[in-house]
């Protein structure tokens, strides 16, 4: 029997149940910032990812991701079905990275839901979340990842999923809200939050769960590990504050909505750079992001793509920082003499050129593959619900449920508002244009 670590064992079985987490955490999240008519429908195509997700993985998806390489672009299917993977491994067993990768499979496809809020068939997004991680999220972690993957190959630096989850999750996004077309009166309605405290609940569970998401991702429990750790830690707190910082020179005042989404903009940007950066590069990766992210959400009004919860400003640009920055701020002081070294620190310029063709690569291969999924799922059985069921609301239609029962309150007592009726989330958000995006 190969020799297990029993100390990283159960730190990545502690990890992978911290990123497992995350999945509801974005559910909450972006069920939040959802009109209260939609609510069950956004968290239900979370945990629908969940589900679908789990059994690709189990039948091909790992394999896919993972098998032998074929052609710098693919796995092959030996090991399809995680029957080889029981009993083996060094370390930590096989099965447990297997099933590490697995909740990363499952959040990158429930990211791309916040992009199509308020307006699409819930079966059209299984089979969707079906084709998506068939044709795109498992060939791309096998380029990123894979033993063989060509930008593995390469020398793209991604500890944790820069390009392959968050780049990957934010083009998908842009290409079905390019396809599926607008809300019904966006941007002339104001959309609003519904629940701001969900919100917060949902960005302080991503935020937990994260440090498995990253600190996992080294498969091991060391000094390495705390580099990690505290570079997550740092580098999201500053860009809260980064993010903070344009809402106040911009609009006067911060807000909930702001730090949540700052947050989250933090978390994804340090991603792919965790391991290859210290402290004070965490931090000014994160005011950076933050404020980028803070800037980039606006985008949408100015492009007429309508991002429901901008995955697009957040995951898609937050990312492309996090991956790009490798290439100015990694030092060897983490790494080692032979690691990466970024511009800033006397490294070559190669390294920046490998991170660019790294995140357009995955980038323009998402949209493409992604949007053309979306306009196949349309023309047949069609993806988009009608006007109707829209302006109604998707939760009672798609899941015959609504998110709040308010029928045994008394209309005159000052009770509150039917559900389905459009909600501020806080008396700020009236007066300050920001609240009006949001993000994911």
């Amino acid at each position: 029997m190969p020799e297990i670590d029993s100390g990283h064992t159960a730190w990545i079985l502690t990890a992978s149940a911290f990123v497992l987490l995350m999945t509801p955490g974005l559910a909450l999240f972006y069920g939040g910032m959802t009109r209260s008519k939609s609510v069950l429908n956004m968290m239900m195509m979370s945990f629908g990812s969940i589900g679908v997700v789990s059994i690709l993985w189990v039948f091909y998806g790992y394999s896919l991701a993972f098998g032998e390489d074929t052609g710098g672009v693919v796995g092959d299917f030996s090991l399809a079905g995680l029957r080889s993977l029981i009993g083996t491994g060094e370390g930590i067993p096989d099965l447990l990275f297997a099933s590490f990768q697995m909740m990363f499979a499952i959040i990158t496809v429930a990211l791309v839901s916040g992009a199509i809020a308020d307006r699409v068939k819930y079966a059209s997004w299984l089979i969707f979340v079906v084709l998506w991680a068939t044709v795109v999220y498992f060939p791309v972690a096998h380029w990123v990842w894979g033993s063989g993957g060509w930008l593995f190959e390469m020398g793209v630096v991604d500890f944790a999923g820069g390009t392959a989850v968050h780049i990957n999750a934010g083009a998908a996004a842009l290409g079905l809200a390019v396809v599926l077309g607008k809300r019904i009166g966006w941007p002339k309605e104001r959309m609003r939050p519904h629940n701001l405290p969900m919100v917060l609940l949902g960005a302080a569970l991503l935020w937990f769960g994260w440090f498995g998401f990253n600190a996992g991702s080294g498969l091991v429990a060391d000094a390495s590990t705390a580099v990690v750790f505290i570079n997550t830690q740092v580098a999201t707190a500053a860009a809260v504050m980064g993010w903070l910082a344009v809402e106040w020179i911009r609009d006067g005042k911060p807000t909930t909505l702001g730090a949540a989404s700052g947050a989250v903009a933090g978390l994804v940007a340090i991603t792919p750079s965790c391991a290859v950066l210290e402290p004070l590069g965490a931090l000014a990766l994160g005011v950076i992001a933050g404020v980028l992210c803070a800037l980039a959400v606006g985008l949408k009004y100015k492009l007429k793509y309508d991002d429901s919860l901008d995955v697009v400003g957040v995951h898609m640009v937050g990312g492309a920082i996090g991956s790009l920055l490798i290439g100015l701020l990694a030092t060897t002081l983490v790494t080692g003499e032979d690691g990466a070294e970024g511009l800033l620190y006397g490294g070559p310029i190669g390294l920046l050129g490998k991170q660019a063709v790294g995140v357009f690569a995955v980038m323009i291969y998402s949209f493409v593959v992604s949007a053309l999924l979306g306009l196949l799922i349309e023309k047949t059985v069609g993806f988009r619900v009608k006007p109707e069921v829209e302006i109604e609301g998707v939760d009672i239609h798609e899941h015959a449920e609504t998110g709040y029962d308010f029928s045994s309150t008394g209309a005159g007592l000052g009770g509150p508002t039917p559900a389905g009726a459009a909600v501020s989330g806080s008396s700020s958000a009236s007066e300050a244009p920001a609240s009006e995006k949001v993000s994911g």
